[in-house]
Parts: C-alpha cells; structure tokens; sequence
C-alpha cells in the first residue's frame, strides 16, 4: 500500500545489520495469516475485546496494521492480566510547541497507559533536521541545530505537561495499575551514527523499489522541485527508529496519524526480518478544519498547546465552537468520559441546545488535560470577563490574563488624580480624539468601563466601580478597541 511516510524516529542496536531488506511480495487475501516476509494492506480496526476494542468504538484506533495478525493476536496481547505491552508514538520538533492535531496520538497513548501498558513519546531532534516529506509540495526550509534542539526541549515540556496533567487530574482516584512513560529524543542515538555505517548497514538493505514506490515519493519526484536525498531518506529513519525501540524498549507497537501508514508498514517490515517478532501498527484520525485541511503548521492553522502561542482561553473557545455535527465525536476523541455520559450528555442538548452542554464540556476537558485546573479556570474567568461582562472576574484576572484576552490592546499606566473623571481617562490613554467628536464619542454611548455603558463624559471615576480592585480598568471604545489601563500609586 503507497502511503505518506510516517513521521517515526530511528535507532541503533546491537545486530542490527541481519540480511537484506527486500520489498515485500503483493499484498495477501485479508483472511490468510500474515507471516513475517509479507506485506498485508491496513483495514478497518474490529474491536475484539479490551483496549482496542473500547478505542475502535470510539473512533481513536481507525486502522490496526498488519490486519490478520493483528485481528488474531493483538486482543489477546492487550488483556487485562496480560504483561505490559509497549507503544510509541514520534513527534518532530518543527516547532517549539505541540498544536491541537497532536493531541489525538498522545491520547492513543494515554489510553495504552490507562490500560495498564507502556508508553514512549519520541521527540525527533535528529528526523527533524531532515524534514519529513509526507503531503508536501516543496521541501521545508532547513533549521539549524540550535534551533532544532531549541524546538525539541519545548516539545518534550509540553509532553511532560500533558502526561503530568492526565496523572494528577485524570487517573489520581482511578486506581489500577498506570502504565510507565517515557520521553526520549532521537537524537541521543541518531546523533551517533556515523553516515557510513547507517548507508553499509541498514541502508543496504533497504530496497529503493519499495521507497520510491511511495506515492508521496512519486509525487514530489514528478514535481519541478524534485525531492532532495534528505528527505528520501527520512522514511528509512522512521523504520530504524521502530528496531531500536524494539530492541533496548522491548516496543512492539506504533501510533500514528491515518496519513502515516506507509512508514508504520516500513517499520513493521524491518522490525520483523530483523528479529522475528509480530509487532504491530496503529493509525488514529486526523483533524481538519471546516474545509477539510489538516490542522498543523504547515496549513498555517495550527491552535497551539504551549500558553506563550496560544492560551486556555483561546484554546477553550476553538473546542466551545464545534458545530453539533462533529461535537458528540470529538467527546469520543478528546477526552475520557464513558460512553454512556456522552451518550447522556447528547441527550440532554437535544432537549437544550442553546446551552451548548457538549461543547462546554469538551473545552473544560480538553483544557484541563492540556493546561491543567488553573488554566481551565483561567479560560472560565476570561469567558465571564468577556462575554458576560462580569466585574468579579474581571478583578480575579492576572495582568497575564489581560494580555493574553485582549492580545492586540493598548495598555497604558495612569495616576489618578482628583476628580478624574470619564473623558479625562479616554483621552489619557488616547482612546478618543481631542475634541467635540471624542467628547461625542461618549455619549453616544460608545464608550465603556469594566462592562458598564457610561453616557456622561463628566462622570467622576469612582474606585471599585471604574477602576477594579485589582487595579485595573477595562476600556472598551465601540464593540472591539480595547484599552487595558493599570492605576499607579492607588
């Protein structure tokens, strides 16, 4: 099966180099048993029982490959009372955070782990110099060391912060057994290898046939910008990645996105003609926007999981906003509630869906994993302050918060003088023109505080009712300029 390469770390290890890598023969009837020098096509996940079986019915597992030998061994494999598998999962550092459309892979994780299974999340610091390939139509811009290991030590914080949340605030009273993470970075055995020795070695047994059969090989091979040598060889990478987690992990299963099959399939080929063992793959869904693109930094939409890129305001608004038609599916992705209190939940917004119940509580999960108890509360006051008006919230916000709501808005830092009044403070923070229109401006009523609608330019401002208890005043000049002013001295 010709498919996008897999963005997959690599690794060395002790015997790695065994006999040549051929392209596998044609794919085999789905019904007949997969043996170690077959290449069989991806189907359908069919939940048989356990952990796949509860993640099919959610819709996380869409594919498991090779489908025979996965439908026959890896229910049993995944038991309860059974010992731990392991599965990984590799992210590449292209940027210094990880965005929404990573968050369904960690959650493949996540779940492996509740089930009592091990985990690794694999940071690309060394794929990463390459670029992966995969659904693009020109190279990617070359980064430099510094930056790539800059960018690999903000993903791995993220990781860490999201394995660190679900611990403490999705399994603390769960009981039963959590299975063990790892974070590593490919670069501590890519790093390594010496060029000769990955080319004699593993690369020659790799079969080029089966690599330019790829057809996001083929596409850029056609295209006028051609395909650089890196990038051909960042799908051999990912294969080797799978062997050395295989071999020092003991790592027998792979999660990627549905767009990663081909190098899952690369993987699973070397994996078992070097060592003899059935391991297996695992695809998830990928999320797109509303015109059907992928959300990610490529297609220049990504919603960040780093606070500094985008905050847990903005990050619970983006999931407050589904449509109903993708709500009750993204319940089953994003978070952990059962099926029977989603199936509730949908229930009761059927009968009110002004109240956007779903929506809610997929932004307050998704939130808490990703910015914990107090970023979720930080999202809930920001949402008060902003479209509710509310002053009590408005007061509990942190000058982080301000900033982070109202990103664009000027700030400015006042005395209050005596006698202070409504047209002194618009014109102090430049937010009116000088003038009979400024002073217009206010009565109008396009001019307010803190929420409150305020006609009469000659209004003295007041403490706790104009300026907050925590020192701050919001202006707002018509229905979006915002002013954020913080009183000195008070």
């Amino acid at each position: 099966m010709a498919a996008p390469a897999l963005r997959r770390r690599c690794g060395r290890a002790a015997g790695l180099w065994g006999g040549p890598l051929r392209a596998p023969p044609p794919p085999l009837p789905l019904r007949r048993r997969a043996h170690h020098h077959q290449q069989e096509q991806p189907r359908r996940a069919r939940g048989a029982g356990g952990l796949l079986a509860a993640q099919c019915e959610r819709g996380l597992f869409q594919e498991v490959f090779p489908a025979q030998s996965a439908e026959e061994q890896l229910p049993g494999l995944l038991e309860p009372g059974r010992p731990p598998l392991t599965a990984y999962c590799g992210f590449d550092p292209t940027a210094d955070s990880l965005h929404v459309g990573h968050l369904l892979p960690v959650m493949g994780l996540l779940h492996f782990q509740r089930a009592g299974h091990n985990v690794i999340a694999v940071v690309g610091g060394a794929t990463a110099r390459l670029g992966d390939p995969s659904g693009r139509e020109r190279a990617r811009e070359a980064p430099s060391a510094e930056r790539v290991r800059e960018q690999a030590r903000g993903l791995r914080a993220g990781l860490e912060r999201l394995f660190g949340n679900h611990r403490e605030l999705f399994w603390g009273a769960s009981g039963g057994r959590l299975g063990r993470a790892e974070l590593l970075d490919n670069a501590c055995w890519l790093g390594r290898e010496p060029l000769l020795d990955f080319l004699g070695g593993a690369g020659g047994r790799l079969r080029m046939g089966t690599l330019l059969s790829r057809q996001s090989c083929q596409a850029r091979l056609r295209s006028p910008e051609g395909m650089s040598l890196a990038e051909f060889l960042y799908p051999a990478l990912q294969a080797y990645d799978f062997l050395h987690l295989h071999r020092h992990h003991g790592c027998r299963v792979q999660l990627g996105g549905a767009d990663q099959m081909g190098n899952i399939m690369s993987g699973y080929e070397l994996v078992t003609k070097m060592t003899g063992t059935d391991v297996f793959g695992i695809t998830v869904p990928l999320i797109t926007s509303t015109t059907g693109d992928k959300l990610g930094k490529t297609a220049g939409n990504a919603v960040w999981l780093n606070r500094d890129k985008t905050s847990p305001f903005e990050l619970y608004q983006f999931f407050v906003r589904q449509q109903d038609n993708v709500v009750e599916k993204y319940l089953k992705l994003f978070t952990f509630l059962p099926l029977e209190e989603i199936d509730h939940i949908m229930e009761m917004h059927a009968k009110e869906p002004e109240k956007w119940g779903p929506q809610k509580r997929l932004a307050a999960e998704v939130t808490k994993l990703v910015h914990g108890r107090e970023g979720l509360e930080s999202a809930k006051r920001c949402t008060k302050a902003l479209y509710y008006s509310s002053v009590e919230a408005l007061e509990a916000m942190s000058d982080q918060e301000l900033q982070e709501l109202f990103r664009q808005a000027p700030s400015a830092e006042l005395m209050l003088e005596p006698g202070m009044n409504v047209l002194d403070l618009c014109r102090k923070a430049n937010a009116i023109p000088d003038g009979p229109s400024g002073y217009q401006k206010i009565t109008d009523g396009g001019v307010s505080i803190n929420g409150i609608r305020v006609t009469d330019p000659e209004t003295v401002l007041i403490l706790g009712q104009h300026i907050l208890k925590n020192g701050v005043s919001l202006l707002r000049i018509g229905k979006k300029n915002y002013y954020i002013i913080k009183w000195l001295q008070l």
